[in-house]
């Protein structure tokens, strides 16, 4: 009998036409269409584990899952002989909006979820009306205060407890993250993105934290305010959610080296 062998495989997609990452009854999501793509190619029933779950819109550009497929008897997968051959295999059985961009031979316990020791998102927001970043980008009338909402984001950082970022009913252990970068960037062409990194995310938290910040951004709250929204543990009592277009997982860090 051959041993199953791990891998990890490095992917990104636009999230536009899809609701999220994970599977999902009634509905099109990127891991439904991967699982479909890696059992045609490796002709057995696939399940993959994703590093973690993305919301309906929002985009990836590192995503990590891994799979054990079973070799069949007497022979090897597709992934075996060849990572190119598996790669290009892959590719071609899914859509343009997701694509494959590593197939990484991992030790058999690695795992894409629970071994992940970093996440970053950036969330992208332009004031101009733009063809070109519609679905990609939030459109905002008014240019926020940058400095309030750094002064806000610093104080974000202060905290682990971020029950009032979550969104309601979600079966987490806990409700802390430890946040190790919270920080608003304007770039040359005038629009603004913000970067935050942290162990770990609740679901929707990004979007509410945001949504926060651009409240002090407009005036509406001071920075110092956010001490007592943090401190409720009450979503209600945080920013509205801002449009999923604007998200993007952009970074997934593991203790371990990933090289093709």
């Amino acid at each position: 009998m051959v041993n199953a062998k791990r891998y990890f495989i490095e992917l990104a997609y636009d999230g536009t036409h899809y609701h999220g990452w994970q599977v999902q009854p009634n509905a099109v999501t990127v891991q439904e269409l991967v699982n479909k793509a890696l059992s045609t190619l490796l002709r057995c029933p696939i399940e993959t584990i994703g590093c973690g779950r993305t919301d309906t819109g929002v985009h990836a550009t590192q995503f990590y899952l891994h799979v054990t497929p079973q070799p069949p008897e007497g022979g090897a997968n597709a992934f075996e002989n060849s990572s190119f051959r598996g790669l290009g295999g892959l590719n071609a059985l899914l859509p343009y909006d997701i694509a494959i961009k590593n197939i990484i031979e991992v030790a058999d316990d690695a795992h894409a979820r629970f071994d992940a020791t970093l996440r970053s998102y950036e969330y992208h927001i332009h004031f101009n009306k733009d063809p070109f970043k519609h679905g990609y980008s939030w459109l905002l009338r008014d240019v926020p205060d940058l400095d309030l909402m750094n002064r806000a984001a610093a104080i974000i950082m202060e905290y682990t407890d971020f029950s009032c970022f979550s969104k309601s009913n979600t079966q987490t252990m806990t409700n802390n993250c430890k946040i190790s970068r919270a920080e608003w960037i304007m770039k040359d062409d005038g629009s603004i993105v913000f970067h935050i990194s942290a162990d770990r995310f609740l679901r929707n938290m990004v979007r509410a934290i945001v949504g926060t910040l651009i409240m002090v951004g407009k005036g509406d709250i001071p920075p110092e305010a956010v001490r007592g929204i943090i401190e409720s543990k009450n979503r209600s009592k945080a920013g509205t959610s801002v449009p999923a277009c604007g998200l993007y997982l952009t970074e997934v860090r593991y203790p371990y080296p990933l090289t093709p």
